[in-house]
C-alpha cells in the first residue's frame, strides 16, 4: 500500500491554493510514506511542516498527537533525541509517554530497557501503526550504546561490550563495532587477535566539518521556510484594476453631470434676467 501511495503522490500534484488543514494532512501522509520508505530526512521536514500548518486549537489536538508520534520515531531513527520540552506539552504529555520512555532507552543505549518498553507498550504501538518503525530502532540503540562505551573507555574487550549491550556473542559485538567504525559512529580500532577495541583520542569538534553540516542544515531549513511563507502569501488578482477603472468612469460621469446641471442653471438664470428687462421697458 505504501508503494502504491508513493507512486500516486509522484504522479499527482497537490494544489498550491489548498487550505492549511488539507495541506497539513497531506504533509502528514507524505511524511508517513517517506518514513516507511527509509527517506527519514524528507519525512522529518514534512512532519515538522505538518505540525506548523495545523491550527493550534483543541479540535486539532488528536491530529497533533498523531503527527508527533511519527515525528519522534523519525527523529530517533535519524540519530537525534527530541527535546524534553516536547513531551511536557499539556496536549502531548500523556499520549507521548510511551514514546518518551522509548527515547530515553535509545538515548542511553540500553537494549534491555528498549526491549522492555517495546514489550510493555506493544499494543499501543500496534494501534498507532508504528511498531514496524520502532523495530528499526534496535540498531540505533546499539549504536548509541557503542558510542557511549567508546567515550567512557579508551580500551575495552569485546566480551565486556557483549555483556553491556546484552548481545548474544562476541562475534556479534565484533561485527556491530566494525560496522559502527565504518559508518563513522565511533573512531576506534579493533584488535582481532587480542579481542579488544581501542578508542582514538577525542578531537576538538570545531576542527571537524560537523559545525558546517549543522549550520548548512539550519540554513536550508530557514530558506525552505521562507520560500513556503512567500508561496502562502495571497496577492490580489487583476480584478481590482477593473474596479478602479469603473470607479474612475463613475467619477468622470458624475463630474460631467454636475457640469451639465451647472450650465443649465446658468442658462435659466440668464433667461430670467432678460425677461425682467423687457418688462421694465414696457412700463
Amino acid at each position: 500500500l505504501y508503494d502504491q501511495a508513493e507512486r500516486l503522490a509522484a504522479k499527482s500534484s497537490f494544489p498550491t491554493d489548498a487550505p492549511n488543514n488539507l495541506l497539513a494532512r497531506y504533509l502528514y501522509y507524505m511524511g508517513r510514506i517517506e518514513a516507511v520508505q527509509l527517506n527519514y530526512s524528507q519525512a522529518q521536514v514534512h512532519l515538522l511542516e505538518a505540525t506548523r500548518k495545523a491550527p493550534s486549537t483543541p479540535a486539532t489536538a488528536g491530529f497533533q498527537q498523531t503527527v508527533h508520534k511519527i515525528y519522534v520515531i523519525v527523529e530517533l531513527l535519524m540519530g537525534n533525541i527530541p527535546e524534553r520540552s516536547l513531551f511536557r506539552t499539556s496536549v502531548l504529555k500523556k499520549p507521548l509517554q510511551p514514546y518518551f520512555e522509548l527515547a530515553q532507552a535509545v538515548r542511553v543505549g540500553d537494549l534491555s530497557q528498549f526491549q522492555e518498553v517495546v514489550g510493555r507498550y506493544q499494543d499501543q504501538f500496534l494501534k498507532d501503526q508504528v511498531l514496524v518503525l520502532i523495530q528499526r530502532l534496535r540498531h540505533n540503540v546499539i549504536k548509541a550504546g557503542i558510542r557511549s562505551i567508546s567515550i567512557a573507555y579508551s580500551r575495552i574487550s569485546l566480551r565486556d561490550i557483549c555483556l553491556k549491550l546484552h548481545l548474544d556473542s562476541e562475534e556479534d559485538a565484533e561485527y556491530i563495532v566494525a560496522k559502527a567504525i565504518r559508518d563513522g559512529v565511533i573512531d576506534a580500532t579493533i584488535d582481532h587477535e587480542k579481542g579488544f577495541v581501542k578508542s582514538a583520542e577525542v578531537h576538538n569538534v570545531y576542527g571537524t566539518s560537523d559545525p558546517q553540516h549543522a549550520f548548512d542544515k539550519r540554513i536550508t531549513f530557514c530558506l525552505g521556510l521562507y520560500n513556503e511563507s512567500v508561496k502562502s502569501m495571497r496577492y490580489p488578482g487583476g480584478d481590482h484594476r477593473k474596479e478602479l477603472a469603473y470607479a474612475d468612469e463613475a467619477i468622470k460621469r458624475e463630474r460631467e453631470l454636475a457640469q451639465e446641471i451647472e450650465n443649465e442653471e446658468y442658462d435659466s438664470d440668464s433667461d430670467d434676467g432678460g425677461n425682467g428687462d423687457d418688462m421694465d421697458e414696457d412700463l
